[in-house]
């Protein structure tokens, strides 16, 4: 074949810069699956390099599955098809959900311990609208256990359908279509659902590497708005952690502001050791606090928590309860908090941080600088920092290569402040289906940053 690949413009090592221009190529469609490469000695002869070069390189685009070699018949382009996970489709990097092994290899025995519980009928009926008294005490234990709150009442406690159906809930408790709600300029995307199914407005907040500024904060309340999002610990899309002094300052400014804060601490089971007291620990008069067992445990689940500040809040969001769904589910609770009774729900956040540790550690050594590092290691999303229209072309990129993005406007509140991609480490089958979306994903990424420079004049 006649491939030249373009070597100038690049650093590292000659093989290196091969081996770029290979993977370039193969993503931008110039070599097409099947196509045979030019042996060794006449690719080195076109471009006045070393044969031990071309073979250096070739032998590590064949480790990389990018080419296959058979003797006697020279060297080919893989087939690229791209890959799918077990149920079809992209490999997905969208979906923020932990890794299902831990839960899957306990579930089966869990349901059969469930089906010889004498108290089983209990569990048929309805619930009262907060939740069954004895799933709110197991919950407000666990929740002390994996995020630091300690001392939980019960009675402020409600059982929800997921954690959001808890935010859904404090913040129509709180807000009338029209009002404003303060959260970081990059941020979940379910509270860009909330606001456009309540009709409220979002305002996007300036962060640093703790996330959200106090400053940033105070400004925003000069202009009326007293409701606060806030995602502390390991932040949603980011990774950030708030330090406990920059927790304080937050909480010092509401209080100032008399603004109330709804704090979703979804992903506190990751950050166990390495994240201070909530927000919720130091202002409880003023702090709506969402938990949930989807991102710990299973999404299945569907069993997710809101502690609100006292009674008041407890009758307000239960008349909501009562009017849109009577009352929670109960069969993912009994699951979620029978396992947490047995010490089974320790068990599973052990092994998912673990597994969230190792994935990060791949999602790293592939990625490399393009990775914003995450406050702690076992974060189960990552942030790659990059301007809109690259972040676009990644994404693109990347679902050609069979590998699904979350969409790079989806997180952002306030596009002037930040943008970038996030990647979900957890939804991936396996280690290995992991590898190969990420390696798809720097594939996409040399492809990006040696893409042609349109000419200005």
């Amino acid at each position: 074949m006649d491939w030249t690949p373009e070597l100038s413009g690049q650093g590292g090592t000659v093989s290196g810069r091969l081996l770029t221009a290979l993977r370039h190529d193969i993503i931008e469609g110039r070599l097409a699956s099947g196509a045979k490469l030019p042996p060794h000695r006449e690719l080195a002869h076109r471009l006045g390099i070393g044969i031990g070069t071309v073979t250096a390189a070739y032998a590590e685009a064949a480790r990389q599955g990018l080419i296959t070699a058979t003797v006697g018949r020279g060297s080919f382009v893989a087939d690229h098809t791209p890959a799918v996970t077990r149920g079809g489709g992209p490999i997905a990097l969208d979906r923020n959900v932990p890794p299902l092994a831990a839960a899957q290899r306990r579930f089966a025995a869990a349901m059969a311990r469930i089906a010889r519980r004498a108290d089983l009928a209990d569990h048929l009926g309805y619930a009262p609208p907060a939740g069954l008294p004895s799933h709110r005490r197991s919950a407000a234990a666990w929740l002390g256990r994996i995020g630091g709150l300690r001392g939980i009442d019960p009675d402020r406690l409600i059982m929800t359908e997921g954690g959001q159906q808890a935010m859904s809930l404090a913040f129509e408790a709180l807000c009338r279509p029209g009002d404003a709600i303060m959260t970081e300029a990059a941020s979940y995307f379910g509270i860009k659902s909330i606001v456009q199914a309540g009709g409220y407005r979002a305002i996007g907040l300036k962060m640093d590497a703790e996330g959200l500024l106090p400053d940033a904060l105070d400004e925003a309340a000069l202009g009326g708005a007293r409701v606060l999002y806030t995602l502390p610990t390991l932040q949603n899309p980011t990774g950030r952690i708030m330090g406990a002094r920059r927790r304080a300052e937050i909480v010092a400014v509401a209080r100032r502001r008399d603004i109330i804060i709804v704090e979703d601490d979804v992903y506190a089971a990751y950050a166990a050791g390495n994240a201070p007291a909530p927000l919720a620990a130091l202002a409880p008069e003023r702090c709506f606090y969402v938990g949930s067992a989807s991102k710990a445990l299973a999404p299945g689940l569907r069993t997710g928590f809101l502690i609100v500040p006292g009674p008041d809040e407890v009758e307000r969001v239960l008349r909501l309860v009562r009017g849109r769904v009577y009352a929670p589910s109960v069969l993912g609770a009994l699951v979620t908090c029978q396992w947490i009774d047995e010490g089974i729900a320790d068990e599973i956040v052990t092994e998912n941080g673990a597994e969230a540790l190792a994935r990060g550690k791949m999602a790293a050594a592939r990625l490399g600088a393009a990775i914003s590092a995450p406050a702690d290691p076992r974060c189960p999303h990552i942030w790659l920092p990059m301007s809109e229209l690259d972040a676009e072309r990644l994404a693109a990129r990347a679902m050609r290569a069979g590998v699904e993005l979350t969409p790079p406007s989806a997180p952002l509140i306030d596009a002037s402040l930040i943008s970038g991609v996030r990647l979900c480490l957890g939804a991936p089958a396996d280690r290995a289906e992991l590898g190969t979306a990420l390696d798809r994903v720097a594939a996409a990424l040399d492809a990006e940053s040696h893409a042609p420079a349109a000419a200005v004049v």
